[in-house]
């Protein structure tokens, strides 16, 4: 009996044993797509030229990416989809910073061409200048 016993414990110890690896290998897949998505982020940001409006936030982002894949490499799936949804987060907030300074980059450059515009209005609907007419010659009577 305690052979049957021990058996069922060896049984019960190798099911939660595989139990536990299908569960990490479940967890590849999702990781692998967050660290994908996260790449695809990165690169949008890197385009919209995230790198020079919000650096601190690019450069986390970087980190975080290249993190997720060591993490990837090193088989820890939980990290790796940890790190991966953070980079996109730091992202999509670099790429968020660029399209803003932009955006008021070109409202300032429309509220200048505004003002200049204004300006020549104003000149050019003046009221004119008034034109002082000469006076007529004088008439002499005639003497006869």
């Amino acid at each position: 009996m305690n052979k049957t016993l021990a058996s069922k414990w060896l049984y019960l110890g190798v099911a939660a044993l595989l139990m536990a690896l299908a569960g990490c290998k479940s967890m590849k897949a999702p990781a692998t797509a967050s660290v994908a998505v996260s790449d695809a982020a990165v690169d949008s940001a890197s385009t919209a030229g995230a790198a020079a409006y919000a650096p601190l936030e690019m450069n986390s982002a970087r980190e975080k990416l290249e993190r997720a894949r060591q993490a990837l490499r090193e088989r820890d799936y939980k990290l790796a989809n940890a790190l991966a949804t953070q980079a996109e987060a730091d992202a999509r907030l670099a790429q968020s910073k660029a399209d803003s300074a932009k955006a008021q980059a070109a409202s300032g450059t429309l509220q200048e061409d505004i003002r200049v515009l204004r300006e020549e209005l104003q000149r050019n609907s003046a009221p004119p200048a008034t034109v002082v007419q000469p006076a007529p010659p004088p008439v002499f009577p005639v003497q006869r």
